[in-house]
């Protein structure tokens, strides 16, 4: 007879004599000036139906929470569905958003972002963007392409001559107008007219 072995033990039983204390609210935990709080406001003041039209059925969880699930996770740079999973169950920023209702799994969060969030992802970013400056919380004075960083290299051993730069460059031009010659007698194309090159010639290469 096969004994199955139960890996997900009780702990409770160990707890020895732990007593639960007041308050039971874990809204009156959180500062009145975090940034959860902002988030949760400027959410529900949000226009989403193009996020809710793209389910069928209703969801068990509702889908204005996922969305502030995910956008809170995203503020604080974590873009992990299983470690946004574990943070509905253990930080309280994250159990204020979810208002009593039980935690999703990763899976959910993952057919969230990837069939309903993405794609209106940029119409319900930017309504976040102008949330935010009407609340005066962004200036609007810098604008942001994306989140890219790019590594420094500026240690003694990676500089580069200005002579090898201006050999290379001279060395790579002469590549280029090597390679649109033979281009234009391959396929019977102008591409240079003069001292310049047109776009439209060199597409149609």
């Amino acid at each position: 007879m096969t004994k199955h072995i139960k890996l997900q033990k009780d702990y409770t039983k160990f707890s020895d004599g732990y007593q639960l204390k007041l308050p039971l609210n874990i809204e009156t935990i959180i500062p009145k000036d975090d940034s959860v709080r902002l988030l949760n406001q400027f959410v529900e003041g949000m226009d989403l139906t193009d996020l809710y039209s793209s389910y069928e059925k209703i969801n068990s969880l509702p889908t204005r929470t996922l969305l502030k699930i995910v956008l809170y996770s995203y503020m604080n740079g974590d873009y992990s569905s299983r470690s946004m999973e574990l943070n509905c169950k253990r930080d309280i920023n994250f159990m204020f958003l979810l208002e009593g209702k039980k935690a999703p799994d990763h899976a959910t969060i993952a057919r969230f972002r990837s069939i309903h969030f993405a794609p209106c992802a940029k119409r319900i970013l930017a309504e976040m963007s102008n949330a935010l400056f009407d609340l005066g919380e962004i200036s609007g004075e810098t604008i942001f392409i994306d989140g890219t960083k790019i590594e420094a290299s500026a240690n003694k051993y990676t500089f580069v001559w200005k002579k090898a730069v201006t050999k290379n460059q001279a060395k790579l031009l002469t590549k280029l107008a090597d390679f649109v010659a033979e281009c234009e007698l391959l396929y019977d194309i102008k591409i240079v007219y003069g001292d310049t090159v047109k776009m439209k010639h060199v597409k149609k290469l």
